[in-house]
C-alpha cells in the first residue's frame, strides 16, 4: 500500500484516541506513570543546565557567521531539546519495553480482532523484562552508529547540526515504537528496520511529529503511549503483510 508522506502524524492522532478507549486504558496505565516519573525527574534536573548548554551550541558557530547568531539560538534550542528529550524518551522506554510491548499487543488485537501469538499477561511482561532490555539495546547501538556520523557532519556544516539531528532523532522515534508489535511477532530488528524504511515519508513524518510532542510540556507524558497505539496502527496497516 503506497501512503502519502502526510500520512504519518495522522497515525500519532488516531493513537491519542486509541489510548482512551476503555479497553486500553488499563495497559496505558503503566507506561505512562513511568513516563511521568522519568520527565518529571529529569526535567527537574536538566532544566537550568539547559540554557549553558543552548550557548554552547552557539558558541560553535564561526566568528565570521556571528551575524547568524540571531538565526542560530532557536535552532540551538531545537537541538538541545532534540537531545535532550530523546534521552528521555529512550531511558522511558528501555524501563517500560515490557509494558509498550503488551500495549501494542493489545491494541492490536483490537484493532484485528485477532488474538497474538504468544500473547502477553502484565506478569509475564515484567518477566520479560531482559529479553526487551536486549531489543533496546540493539536501538541504542543503531543509533549510536548515526549519530557518530551526525556528529562529524555537525562540524563541518555546523549551522544545519539542529536540524540534523532532529531529523536523526525524529527517524529513530519512528523505528522505536513501530518496532513495538514487531516484535510481539518475532521479527529481527534487521527486518523491522527494513519494513519501516520501506515507506521512509510516511515512516518519517510520523516519528517528526513524535518527536515534537516530545518537546512539548504535559503533552509529552502521553507521547509514549499514544505513539505506540500510533506504531501499532501503522503495524497492522502498512507493514503486517509484507513479505520478508
Amino acid at each position: 500500500m503506497t501512503a502519502s508522506p502526510l500520512s504519518g502524524p495522522d497515525y500519532l492522532l488516531r493513537g491519542f484516541k486509541i489510548i482512551r478507549q476503555p479497553g486500553i486504558r488499563l495497559f496505558v496505565a503503566i507506561p505512562l506513570l513511568i513516563n511521568i516519573i522519568i520527565f518529571g525527574a529529569f526535567t527537574t534536573l536538566t532544566l537550568d543546565a539547559m540554557n549553558g548548554w543552548i550557548n554552547q551550541v552557539i558558541e560553535w558557530l564561526p566568528s565570521w557567521l556571528d551575524f547568524l547568531r540571531w538565526i542560530l539560538w532557536p535552532l540551538a534550542v531545537i537541538l538541545v531539546l532534540a537531545i535532550v528529550m530523546y534521552i528521555f524518551s529512550t531511558v522511558a522506554n528501555i524501563i517500560s519495553a515490557p509494558f509498550n510491548g503488551l500495549l501494542a499487543e493489545k491494541v492490536e488485537e483490537m484493532l484485528t480482532g485477532e488474538e497474538v501469538a504468544g500473547r502477553e499477561t502484565i506478569a509475564m511482561a515484567i518477566a520479560s523484562f531482559p529479553k526487551s532490555i536486549g531489543r533496546e539495546c540493539q536501538k541504542l547501538l543503531y543509533y549510536l552508529g548515526f549519530a557518530i556520523l551526525t556528529l562529524i557532519a555537525s562540524f563541518v556544516i555546523s549551522p544545519l547540526a539542529p536540524l540534523l539531528w532532529f531529523a536523526l532523532n525524529a527517524w529513530m522515534m519512528a523505528i522505536e515504537y513501530c518496532d513495538y508489535p514487531m516484535d510481539n511477532h518475532k521479527l529481527s530488528f534487521k527486518e523491522a528496520r527494513k519494513r519501516v524504511g520501506s515507506q521512509r515519508g510516511t515512516s518519517f513524518s510520523f516519528g517528526a511529529l513524535v518527536m515534537l510532542g516530545t518537546m512539548v510540556p504535559i503533552l509529552n507524558l502521553f507521547i509514549m503511549p499514544a505513539a505506540v497505539c500510533g506504531g501499532t496502527l501503522m503495524w497492522v496497516e502498512r507493514f503486517k503483510h509484507q513479505p520478508s
